[in-house]
């Protein structure tokens, strides 16, 4: 990883040599203060106040105390110069990912649905910029301190360098070879961190089409793999701060050990008691500091930089472990982000339910709605007020409404993910039940605005609601009767591989409508499921459920839609009112209010087919 980052570290640094070069200058003034603390209190105590002379002392504890001063002004201009490389490091790795990310998206090459670009452009550039603006502080500091320290013991005696060189060198060896498994877990957190994320935002847009087809557990599953794997990655990176903890004690804790204890040797050699006092004084006040400064900041925001830059240069846009890849979710538009699978079956999380009981027949009304109310909370105003509703077997009933009336609501309550405040819902006399408690779940299918498709061949999406499989003439019919044949030939035939990022909406609605017109349920409910079809294509698919044997409920949201059903039901927030179209422009006001706003979309004014 160090190795793939220098080359672009090291012209980076070469074009601002000057900045480079300022900043050594004030960092070496700054150094002075660290020469200058041992090396003044060991001759305050040798020359001052041993010798009986303590205003000679107080003299050189005065010429330390301004050494600090002075090294606090050299240490704000060392802040006033590290813009010049922290800012520019930004604004270079912000235009990287920007180009990255287009130019990915011009390919079809982003498969995260541009989730992990903005992850980058935003946490991960400013998690850079403040940990390489860290590193040069911390490394700098200790770079310099070292450098004041080493000159100031060979300046009082030069054998406290022979006790207290070699375990300041062995921890820091120890630590730099430390560095490289540290930055692979970070590497494997931050990895861990993108995924989640990802995994999330999918659930989050898909959570009706989640709710509708019961995979609850199984995408709690897949989220909880990728917070295993987080929490693995995050206990390895304590793991390794355990060893950071080792080498400090190494570095900085033994040399204070081995200069009390050579203490009496180095005495014999003309060591004085100041010089001992003063090498005591830059290991504890000079070196163990800058020691616990560097390997805190290197051992967390240098590794974390690394991997971070590794991935912004575009040196690590390699595919996901294998045991952290997130599976494909029953999920609505993030599920558009998936990668393909080239797989000639569904993938484990998309596998289709199986086949639900028989259910009761008879006289019984294929769906009933017994003063249906529900609200959202205590105390609001109910959405769907005692609603009493009888559709038939075989009926095609369209459900229309201003926006936001309750439509997707009554949908929901029907096909049971929502619970009802009050009232029943019952298709075929038994009462329905969420999808992941109900054995009779498979005999509604309920097709939301926002349509999924998973990363396997086309075959696998339309027969993913088909537990026993389904013959090819089947599946053929199902393809001709929603208009699907131009893409399924433009993508090379149905065992083709999708790749769900590169569909419209329309074609992902279409895919959609014909994995339900496959399937075995027979009560349908297309909750403006062809909003993103032109007209020709949306009266095509709905007269293919209607022909259908089963039950068709629609969300309409064009007249011609309305005018195709058998019976139209009104929503105006106060009563719902059912009948024909014609009985409906004299009963209800609602509805003649949306027949008039309907009434100028032509056929000339129809939009593009979105395919």
């Amino acid at each position: 990883m160090l190795r793939r980052t220098l080359p672009y570290a090291v012209p980076f640094l070469g074009r601002r040599r000057g900045v480079v070069v300022r900043l050594g200058c004030w960092s070496l003034l700054e150094s002075v203060q660290t020469f200058l603390g041992g090396y003044g209190v060991a001759a305050a105590l040798d020359r001052g106040f041993l010798a009986g002379r303590p205003w000679v002392g107080l003299g050189w504890l005065a010429v330390a105390a301004a050494a600090v001063v002075v090294g606090g002004a050299a240490t704000n201009r060392v802040f006033h110069h590290l813009a010049g490389l922290v800012e520019p490091l930004r604004d270079g790795l912000v235009r990287r990912v920007v180009d990255s990310a287009l130019s990915a998206a011009v390919a079809g090459r982003d498969a995260s649905g541009g989730r992990t670009a903005v992850s980058r452009l935003t946490h991960q550039t400013e998690a850079a910029r403040d940990a390489f603006a860290g590193v040069v502080m911390v490394t700098r500091s200790f770079v310099f301190t070292v450098a004041g320290v080493v000159a100031g013991l060979a300046a009082l005696a030069p054998e406290l360098l022979v006790v207290l060189l070699p375990p300041l060198a062995a921890g820091l060896a120890l630590f730099a070879a430390a560095l490289r498994p540290t930055a692979a877990r970070q590497r494997d957190y931050l990895h861990a961190d993108e995924e989640l994320a990802a995994r999330i935002g999918t659930a989050v847009s898909g959570l009706r089409d989640i709710a509708a087809c019961g995979a609850q557990g199984r995408t709690a599953d897949a989220a909880g793999e990728l917070i295993d794997a987080q929490t693995r990655a995050a206990r390895a990176l304590a793991r390794w701060a355990a060893v950071r903890t080792l080498t400090l004690q190494l570095a900085g804790q033994a040399p204070v050990v081995l200069l009390l204890a050579a203490a009496p040797w180095l005495l014999e050699r003309g060591v004085t008691a100041g010089e001992l006092l003063g090498a005591l004084t830059y290991l504890t006040q000079a070196l163990l500091p800058a020691l616990n400064t560097l390997m805190t900041g290197l051992g967390a925001a240098g590794t974390r930089l690394l991997v971070i830059l590794d991935r912004l240069t575009g040196q690590d846009d390699r595919p996901p472990p294998s045991g952290t890849a997130p599976r494909a979710e029953v999920a609505g538009g993030g599920a558009a982000g998936a990668a393909p699978r080239r797989t000639a079956s569904p993938p484990a999380a998309a596998r289709p339910r199986t086949a639900p009981p028989a259910a009761p027949h008879g006289g019984v009304p294929v769906l009933e709605l017994r003063s249906l109310s529900f609200s959202y909370g205590p105390g609001a105003v109910p959405v769907i007020d005692r609603l009493d509703l009888r559709v038939e077997p075989g009926e095609h009933l369209a459900v229309v409404g201003p926006s936001g009336i309750g439509k997707s609501t009554l949908f929901a309550l029907a096909a049971g993910l929502l619970a009802p405040a009050h009232g029943r819902v019952l298709i075929g006399g038994v009462p329905v039940r969420p999808p992941d408690r109900d054995p009779f779940a498979a005999r509604r299918a309920l097709i939301p605005q926002q349509a999924y498709v998973f990363g396997g061949t086309l075959r696998d999406n339309l027969l993913y609601l088909r537990s026993g499989g389904a013959p090819t003439a089947a599946v053929d019919a199902a393809v001709r009767a929603v208009g699907l044949e131009e893409l399924a030939h433009r993508l090379g035939g149905l065992d083709s591989p999708v790749r769900p990022s590169a569909l419209s909406q329309g074609e992902r609605q279409l895919v959609a409508l014909a994995r339900a017109y496959l399937a075995p349920a027979r009560l349908t409910l297309l909750d403006e499921a062809t909003c993103h079809l032109d007209p020709a294509a949306e009266a095509r698919a709905e007269h293919a459920f209607a022909e259908r044997p089963g039950t068709l409920l629609v969300i309409a949201h064009r007249l011609s839609s309305a005018r195709r059903a058998d019976r139209v039901l009104v929503l105006d927030g106060t009563r719902a009112v059912a009948g024909r179209h014609g009985e409906l422009l004299r009963r209800s006001e609602t509805y003649r209010d949306l027949v008039g706003h309907w009434a100028p979309r032509q056929p000339h004014d129809r939009q593009p087919h979105d395919r």
